[in-house]
């Protein structure tokens, strides 16, 4: 059967129905309060962003168009409300993303590290006005003076006689309770928090690892279908024409146009596929674009003009002080979000009316894109910023209107890799010098296509510079999208990786050379507790031990990060042993789930500093599953370990993404350390570092005398081996046996009259 559909326009529904008495009848009655974005944040017609309410059982919920996609935001947003409620944290429940039930979210969406830091202030400050509310209807049931009374284990308590008390559900039971407040309630001070600051299980942990929660593509109704869609093999192909004969000979197949769009559906997702395959389609394919190795030199021949997003001094000035200067260009590439759940969605028609299940991280801009009466977003497994965007619930939701049939949408995984947003490629230049007493003069960075996020310099220098050009939406062939931490990993990458040069050509440990370069307390103290958690010894680049170290900021929170790791000079495979992140990142609500986050962080950051790359050509997408798209497996994982650096005088701020933007600069610094060779591109693959140690000329350090041996040392690498000759003015070179491919050896202290020299066959 054939379904032909003309596209539709869609008029964006303004808001959710949010009368109370009508949400109260839905949620079952009892108190219902209102949480409002900050005032800074405020929708210009002041729409809660978020509902608490009081059941007649006593059991709180908390209501938000925000989302759970494994950051455990479902737990500490739940610690907050429980902490001003003075409830236990098990007798809360929490409602996300039904845009039915939940006002829009005023971040619109679940992104950049917002919902803790933007979301949670004005949730506590919800909670705490019920709180009062409680005290409030308990005082005139009780008869007694508001002081007179305090709240703990979802009861009001009269202070001097804990036997008279009334339950919350008591105050909540058999009625709608419309009250208002005639002061303001003061949230919590931290040190008062018996809940939020207290590590806490994952309340959604037993659903997860029993198997019982549910995804998008977990969900069923009665009488769907699955659909299989027809994808070009490459971006910006057209289709020319599609025979569909073979494919609708299949008992209950349905074939469905729609502009651009062709679909296969069947009750059975294996009849589905197997009709697709059937299905003759012929496209016009592009010619030309770049690949992933000629994309740096396309970006750079269409930047468009550059932006100043950061100035001090004169960097003409600053580099006519430098005595030393050290100019390096880094890259970055096309990188996938990869999460383990590929988008997904399920449309249902009841009438006129749609309702749409769908794996977003952005309910509320879901339901204006396809149109839908309610959207409900079940658990995320993983978005990173690539969920934002939803073509999968359109597409689902363009089927469902065309056969007036429920329809699910799930992206295999090869669709998910053709159809993501990427973390686009990025350019980064860098000139920069020092000063006789090996000081920074000038700082001058140009940022390509990436943004300036995460490129703000906050080292000691008189004269620096920061230029942008363009940004991520800009990219070509394939547009970027939002991603962890955007543009910040790439810039911290370039700025922490240039750091080190410096402190190599100053001579310098490169922990005391940003300390001599700190004024910022706050990131002092971080790469300190960094330092001494990690044990780092002072020791100049390169010490031969394999150790680097990264700062960064993003979303709030300071990070410093170490690494120690192993360079394998035959094969350049990089061993990570060991990583350590040190975070201020405000007041922790949750001190479980932010370490959870930020080793979630450093395993993501390994897989983009050591595998991650997108290849393509001519728009063709090369890397369509894990078996060549390497995301970081169990057995890289180093010793991973986090220090969370207190500093409850600062509300929470981000968690999640912090972490991941100094780690590809800890590895490089830390190979660096390791061998002596500088990697500016990401991944650092073992090919790539291959071509860095045979491109660095060999290089014999000073000889060493202990305990009766002199010891020689050098650069290494494949091929490299040591020779030794009497005399210099005749040499007779020698082999010295076992130092092919090595990087030291010891020898006799009679060898230490000996003249040596390294080759390469």
């Amino acid at each position: 059967m054939k379904t032909n559909l003309s596209a539709r326009s869609f008029q964006a529904p303004r808001a959710a129905n949010l009368n109370r008495r009508e949400l109260l009848k839905l949620l079952g009655g009892g108190i219902l309060v209102f949480i409002y974005p900050p005032l800074s944040l405020q929708a210009q017609d002041k729409l809660p962003s978020g509902f608490i309410q009081i059941g007649p059982d006593g059991a709180v919920t908390m209501l938000t168009g925000k989302i759970e996609m494994g950051q455990g935001v479902i737990t500490s947003l739940a610690q907050m409300a429980a902490e001003e409620l003075d409830v236990p944290l098990s007798s809360m429940r929490v409602l996300m993303g039904d845009t039915q039930l939940c006002p829009a979210d005023a971040d619109g969406g679940t992104w950049g590290s917002l919902t803790t830091r933007n979301f949670g202030p004005s949730l506590r400050t919800a909670a705490a006005r019920a709180r009062a509310i409680l005290v409030q209807l308990a005082s005139e049931q009780l008869g007694l003076p508001k002081d007179q009374l305090i709240t703990r284990d979802g009861c009001v308590i009269k202070r001097a006689d804990e036997n008279v008390r009334v339950s919350y559900a008591s105050l909540a039971g058999g009625k709608n309770v419309e009250t208002h407040l005639t002061q303001t309630p003061i949230p919590k001070a931290f040190a008062q928090f018996t809940i939020s600051s207290q590590p806490a299980n994952r309340i959604d942990a037993i659903e997860k690892v029993t198997g019982q929660a549910k995804y998008a593509a977990d969900i069923r109704v009665p009488g769907m279908l699955y659909a299989r869609i027809l994808r070009p093999r490459a971006r910006g192909a057209t289709l020319k024409s599609a025979d569909t004969t073979d494919a609708e000979k299949i008992p209950g197949v349905r074939i469905v146009r729609t502009g651009s769009l062709l679909a296969v559906l069947h009750e059975q997702p294996d009849i589905a596929e197997r009709a697709l395959a059937l299905v003759k389609a012929e496209y016009a394919l592009p010619q030309s674009g770049p690949d992933d190795e000629s994309i740096y030199q396309s970006l750079l021949g269409r930047a468009p003009s550059g932006q100043t997003s950061g100035q001090k001094g004169n960097v003409v000035t600053g580099e006519q002080l430098a005595t030393a200067k050290v100019e390096l260009t880094y890259y970055t590439p096309y990188v996938a979000h990869s999460p383990i759940e590929p988008h997904a969605a399920l449309a249902s028609m009841e009438g006129t009316r749609l309702t749409v299940w769908a794996s977003t991280q952005t309910p509320s801009g879901t339901r204006s894109e396809t149109g839908a009466a309610r959207v409900i977003t079940p658990y995320v497994g993983g978005g990173f910023g690539g969920k934002i965007s939803n073509p999968q619930a359109i597409e689902a939701a363009q089927l469902a209107r065309a056969v007036g049939k429920p329809v699910q949408v799930a992206w295999t995984r090869e669709e998910e890799f053709f159809y993501d947003t990427f973390q686009c490629p990025s350019v980064i230049k860098i000139r920069s010098g020092l000063d006789s007493n090996n000081k920074i003069t000038f700082w001058d960075y140009q940022v390509y296509f990436v943004g300036d996020r995460g490129a703000a310099f906050f080292y000691d220098t008189p004269h620096y510079r920061i230029r942008r050009y363009g940004d991520y939406s800009q990219a070509q062939p394939f547009a970027g999208g939002p991603w962890r931490a955007p543009g910040a990993n790439a810039n911290c990458f370039a700025r922490e990786s240039h750091l080190d040069a410096l402190a190599a050509v100053a001579n310098a440990d490169p922990v005391e050379f940003r300390l001599r370069h700190l004024t910022n307390t706050r990131m002092r103290r971080v790469l300190e507790k960094a330092a001494e958690n990690f044990g780092w010894r002072t020791a100049k680049l390169p010490s031969g031990r394999g150790c680097g170290v990264a700062c960064g900021e993003d979303a709030g929170a300071y990070v410093a990060m170490m690494a120690e790791v192993g360079v394998d000079q035959k094969s350049g495979a990089i061993q990570v042993k060991r990583m350590l992140c040190a975070q201020d990142m405000g007041q922790v609500i949750n001190p479980e789930g932010a370490r959870l986050q930020i080793e979630g962080g450093m395993m993501m950051g390994l897989g983009y500093s050591l595998s991650e790359e997108l290849h393509f050509s001519k728009g063709s997408i090369l890397d369509l599953n894990f078996h060549k798209y390497r995301i970081p497996q169990f057995s890289w994982m180093p010793k991973l370990e986090t220090v969370i650096v207190q500093n409850n005088s600062l509300s929470p701020q981000g968690g999640g993404e912090p972490p991941i933007i100094t780690t590809g600069a800890a590895l490089a610094n830390a190979v660096f350390d390791a061998i002596g060779v500088r990697l500016n591109r990401q991944p650092m693959t073992p090919e790539r570092v291959l071509v860095a140690i045979q491109s660095k000329p060999p290089t014999l350090n000073p000889p060493e005398c202990s305990g009766g041996q002199i010891r020689l040392s050098w650069n290494g690498g494949p091929g490299i081996k040591l020779q030794k000759s009497a005399t210099l003015s005749n040499p007779v070179w020698q082999d010295v046996p076992d130092t092919v491919g090595k990087s030291s050896v010891s020898l006799p202290l009679s060898d230490a009259a000996a003249y040596f020299r390294l080759v390469k066959p």
